[in-house]
């Protein structure tokens, strides 16, 4: 009975030592820290104001479109990896640059009767929610504000293209984007026949990252060299 119990308590000890017990090799394994897993911070593009430009036309008493130009286009624009959908973007436009063509016409389509450019200096687009349609293109979509007036916009874009700009060697992404609007949602309600209710919009963007970390590409950039640097 004596040589049962020893025999049995010499076995619980094995046990422990063999199964339950670090081995004297495993311990200093045990004891590296464990770093937290590292995830990708957004990286933020600055709106490039001299290639970014804003074109609309509107129907002129049924004879022609007339076209007007808005430039000076600041803002950011903030890209999280190659999810697009995670993108978003914020953008300014001062009203100072609108340009029809004439000094008059512009200073009558500033007053208040149409962009009322001196309260509402600046018209602004904050995204809500970007969808992929594929590799080259999204939607947009986002809160334009003008003239005092908000609305809620569905922006087509094509990604034109990512990767550095062989002249600055700067992270940079390039799109163009069109979509239609209302004036009357805008506020401006002068002249309905003779003045088209529908604004076809297109806009031309280029966004750059800054000169920090430049050696770093980020995911979805083309860095195949350009032929001055091959």
């Amino acid at each position: 009975m004596q040589r049962s119990r020893r025999n049995h308590v010499s076995f619980i000890t094995q046990s422990l030592d063999s199964d339950t017990m670090p081995k004297p090799r495993l311990l200093p394994l045990l004891m590296i820290p464990v770093a937290p897993m590292a995830w990708a911070a957004p990286v933020e593009y600055a709106l490039d104001p001299v290639h970014s430009r804003v074109l609309f036309a509107v129907d002129h008493a049924g004879f022609s479109r007339s076209m007007a130009t808005l430039g000076r286009i600041e803002g950011r624009l903030v890209l999280d990896g190659d999810d697009w959908t995670r993108a978003r973007v914020e953008a300014r436009i001062p009203m100072e640059t609108l340009d029809f063509g004439d000094a008059d016409w512009n200073r009558q389509m500033a007053s208040r009767r149409w962009f009322d450019a001196v309260r509402h200096p600046e018209a602004r687009f904050v995204s809500s929610r970007v969808e992929v349609i594929d590799e080259e293109r999204l939607q947009v979509t986002g809160d334009l504000r003008v003239a005092g007036q908000s609305s809620e916009v569905v922006l087509d874009v094509r990604i034109n293209q990512r990767a550095r700009n062989p002249l600055t060697h700067r992270p940079t992404v390039g799109f163009s984007a069109t979509t239609t609007l209302d004036r009357r949602r805008f506020g401006m309600l002068a002249y309905p026949s003779l003045v088209g209710n529908e604004v076809e919009v297109r806009l031309e963007i280029e966004a750059r990252r800054g000169r920090a970390n430049l050696a770093e590409p980020e995911p979805g950039e083309d860095t195949t060299p350009d032929e001055e640097e091959a």
